[in-house]
């Protein structure tokens, strides 16, 4: 074995080891959200027919070879649209959580480093934002803006840097009192280096476990949003847009509105499955905020 491949090969043993040590409800939540990344990534390429296509007549068809989901409404095939539109629901979530946590942990950053009449001005700013609605926030400024994809990912993320910021800054704030920060600001250091090298490596954890909470919500409000009509917009659709275009299905239960709603409980529900079987350690209880 190469010495480059030494370091690829002691992670990937500590990620099995880590993987084996969960609880069976942990190895079922990461299953499960392993399961919608690999479908996020591949998945429109493995489907079987073009998601706009009109591969039958026959509207909410049950499953049959041709067609494993059957059709929606309009004779579309369920898998190749459920596949497609796992990407948005997972792409977006995952770009909008990854925004919002690196938003809001580097300003809880900026400001803990920071005097006080930052910190302080910056702490009511985003007790503000937090005090309103997350589905109402989000409402308001797609009314104001529009819901176009860039625009949504931007909104979806600002939804949450303010709950983020708020465990982030708590996390900071304990962290900065530590002997070795003051010992770091005796010797010299600056308040950059302080933040980048000494207070967020020991927050990674607990800020882990934030995102998948973070990552959750936003696939709800997403799924919330598509399903009013103001999420993903046609020709596009995510798993809450095929929920809403096939609602006229739902007295004689349809695969075509019955699928998108398990996999949207199932992805979310494995996210909350691993957050749980975290270590103590790496948790950290936070609400919607």
């Amino acid at each position: 074995m190469t010495q480059a491949a030494l370091p690829a090969a002691k992670r990937w043993s500590s990620a099995r080891a880590w993987a084996a040590g969960l609880p069976l409800s942990g190895k079922i939540g990461l299953a499960l959200v392993l399961f919608w990344l690999l479908v996020a990534l591949v998945g429109p390429v493995l489907a079987p027919y073009s998601t706009g296509a009109f591969v039958t007549y026959d509207v909410f068809e049950g499953s049959s070879p041709q067609h494993w989901l059957g059709s929606d409404y309009l004779g579309r095939d369920v898998l190749s649209r459920l596949l497609a539109g796992a990407r948005y629901t997972v792409g977006l979530a995952l770009v909008a959580s990854l925004l919002a946590v690196v938003t809001g942990t580097g300003l809880a950053l900026f400001a803990t480093v920071s005097g006080r009449w930052i910190d302080e001005s910056l702490s009511r700013f985003m007790d503000t934002l937090i005090s309103i609605p997350s589905r109402i926030f989000a409402l308001v400024l797609i009314a104001a803006f529009g819901s176009s994809l860039g625009l949504l990912l931007l909104i979806l993320a600002l939804t949450y840097v303010a709950g983020n910021y708020r465990i982030a800054r708590s996390l900071a704030v304990n962290l900065d009192k530590m002997d070795y920060v003051q010992v770091a600001r005796a010797r010299g250091e600056g308040r950059a280096y302080v933040a980048v090298t000494e207070i967020l490596p020991n927050m990674i954890h607990p800020l882990l476990a934030d995102f998948g909470l973070r990552f959750m919500f936003i696939v709800l409000l997403l799924s919330g949003l598509s399903f009013l009509g103001l999420g993903v917009q046609p020709p596009d659709a995510d798993l809450g847009s095929l929920v809403l275009e096939n609602l006229s299905g739902l007295p004689e239960g349809a695969l075509a509105i019955l699928m998108p709603a398990v996999a949207i409980a199932t992805l979310t529900v494995g996210v909350n499955l691993l957050i749980d079987a975290l270590p103590a350690r790496t948790r950290r209880m936070g609400g919607e905020g």
